[in-house]
């Protein structure tokens, strides 16, 4: 029984892991919902709840001198046909359920993060989350060691936290970063000193809110709870009927894996004008910045500006905004859509061609 159960539990692995994250994309997407985070709350506290289990039983096993698990002199002779089995299901299941638990956390939280990154550091640090998720489906046999158990459930508590922190106040200023990380260490801190027999170590989960710490004021974890959605530079830009417009250029024909152009053709005295939009959560008021970049070849990128407007969360497509500016000079550029602390949200990068006016037959209307 035992050989057949090892035979299929991989099978059972794999099925979980695709279905899991093919569930959290088709329902998490580009946005973020409040029943979402109260889901992931949920799974949280279950997770909360089996560890504090496993103590307990850990705890009194060793009172009455067994070493784990559950003898087979304490299985009734009438059930030992199915008595492996039993015992097997009665030792696994708590790490299994975890192991679920954990994998929902890690694939949800890996889908917000990676919506919500938009340069290098921020796609690496969501990416490493990615990389927990694959692990997670093969150290199950691992979590009987509390100290790596207590670690995964505090970096989940600190990143859930997060989200859940800055969508409760409806700000996201740097504070409610570093208190939303300080509560979910010590969430963690509290619970294992609650579990029976205090098992494994809380030092790690200490060690990894540093590094957060350390992080985010270098712009290395994406601004979330904000979900960038699009963003696009133009001419002639109007708003008409609830839709943002925009003069643009189409790709050349041979330019098959991308519609429109990074190219802006700008006549004498033209505006260029870029729209962005980035969703928040409902109750999310707060300012966003577009900071215009222009490449010089002495001194590199060089800030031109940095006007801002004011966004409120909740609209599902996006909360849109934009800023233009005129005499723009010939070269690459780039806009950058920054939160007032400077987290970058999204990069748009592009080039101007001044003095020369587009073909017709590459011009399209671009609407958000």
């Amino acid at each position: 029984m035992k050989d057949k159960f090892a035979k299929l539990r991989p099978f059972f692995s794999v099925l979980a892991f695709f279905g899991g994250f093919l569930w959290d994309a088709l329902t998490i997407g580009f946005s973020v919902a409040s029943t979402d985070l109260w889901i992931l709350s949920g799974y949280l506290t279950a997770a909360g709840g089996i560890l504090w289990w496993l103590g307990h039983r850990r705890h009194a096993l060793a009172a009455v001198g067994v070493g784990g698990g559950f003898p087979a002199e304490i299985i009734p002779q009438k059930t030992a046909l199915f008595a492996p089995l039993r015992s097997i299901w009665q030792e696994r299941a708590p790490f299994l359920l975890l192991q679920f638990l954990f994998g929902g956390l890690f694939s949800a939280l890996f889908i917000l993060y990676f919506q919500s990154s938009s340069h290098l550091t921020a796609v690496l640090w969501s990416l490493c989350i990615g990389v927990l998720l694959i692990a997670n489906e093969f150290i199950d046999d691992k979590y009987h060691r509390f100290t790596l158990t207590w670690a995964l459930f505090g970096l989940c508590a600190m990143l859930l936290f997060n989200f859940l922190l800055p969508f409760l106040v409806g700000s996201i200023g740097m504070v409610w970063f570093y208190l939303s990380t300080l509560a979910g260490a010590g969430l963690t801190h509290w619970l294992r000193k609650k579990t029976p027999g205090c098992p494994g170590r809380a030092a790690p989960v200490w060690i990894i809110a540093a590094l957060l710490a350390v992080a985010y004021p270098l712009d290395m974890i994406p601004p979330v709870p904000l979900v960038k959605r699009d963003i696009q530079v133009g001419r002639d830009f109007a708003h008409a009927e609830g839709k943002f417009c925009l003069t643009m250029e189409k790709t050349p024909w041979w330019v098959f894996w991308r519609e429109l152009s990074t190219e802006v053709h700008l006549g004498p005295g033209e505006r260029l004008y870029c729209v962005s939009s980035v969703f928040a959560p409902r109750g999310l008021s707060t300012r966003l910045y577009h900071r215009w970049e222009h490449y010089d070849a002495k001194r590199g990128w060089v800030t031109a500006s940095r006007p801002g407007f004011t966004i409120a969360g909740g609209r599902n497509g996006g909360f849109r905004g934009y800023t233009y500016k005129r005499e723009v000079a010939a070269g690459k550029w780039k806009v950058h859509v920054e939160t007032e602390n400077g987290r970058t949200v999204v990069t748009h990068a592009f080039s101007v061609v001044t003095g020369t006016p587009p073909e017709p037959d590459r011009v399209t209307i671009w609407r958000l």
